[in-house]
């Protein structure tokens, strides 16, 4: 089986510094040879959880909500053996869509015998001054609650940007995007 990542981007910009912190992490992938995927959800009308336990009841590993494209994302959560969820902070925490993503694809995953269990996954924070060690946080803890494997690198998974390119500016965030790609590369090939 290939090893493949999914990463998902919770800005609602097209291409902006999350976008592109991400790829960054996934250039060091793909230059180690594992496949990967950049969706960019932030964009998407993600319907809120309702928190009505269907997907426990079901143990089908879906959300009971079909209006949007969760299931889908859940699909390439199951079928990819590395997963990269990055936002901007908003406010001091991620974005709106991002949560919206979040708590329905880890509820599932709950509700289904933890279905994310011992997959690899890693958290991106993009801010213009604070808040990102909370959205990274807030990533990982979905992450370690899954029982997924988090991977470190050379600092926490955050850079800092505003503009659109100021991500070119912030040179060890970008560093240590480039480790955590590398890092998680190594830790997918040992898992294989």
């Amino acid at each position: 089986m290939a090893i493949k990542v999914v990463a998902f981007n919770g800005s609602p910009r097209a291409n902006g510094n999350t976008h592109q912190a991400l790829q960054v992490v996934l250039d060091e992938l793909a230059r180690e040879g594992i496949g990967t995927e950049l969706i960019d959800i932030g964009r998407e009308d993600i319907k809120p959880c309702r928190a009505c336990g269907s997907c426990g009841k079901n143990r089908d590993g879906r959300c009971v909500i079909t209006e949007d494209r969760m299931n889908e994302h859940i699909q390439r959560i199951m079928e990819a053996q590395g997963v990269i969820i990055g936002s901007p902070v908003y406010f001091g925490n991620m974005t709106a869509q991002t949560k919206a993503f979040a708590d329905r694809a880890f509820y599932v995953a709950k509700g289904n015998g933890d279905m994310f269990r011992r997959k690899v996954g890693a958290a991106v924070a993009v801010n213009r001054r604070a808040g990102a060690l909370d959205t990274f946080d807030e990533i990982n803890k979905l992450f370690l609650i899954s029982q997924m494997i988090v991977p470190g690198s050379s600092y926490w998974n955050t850079v800092t940007a505003l503009k659109p390119g100021d991500l070119a500016k912030d040179e060890e965030g970008l560093r240590t995007l480039r480790t955590l790609g590398q890092n998680v590369a190594w830790l997918l090939k040992r898992l294989e």
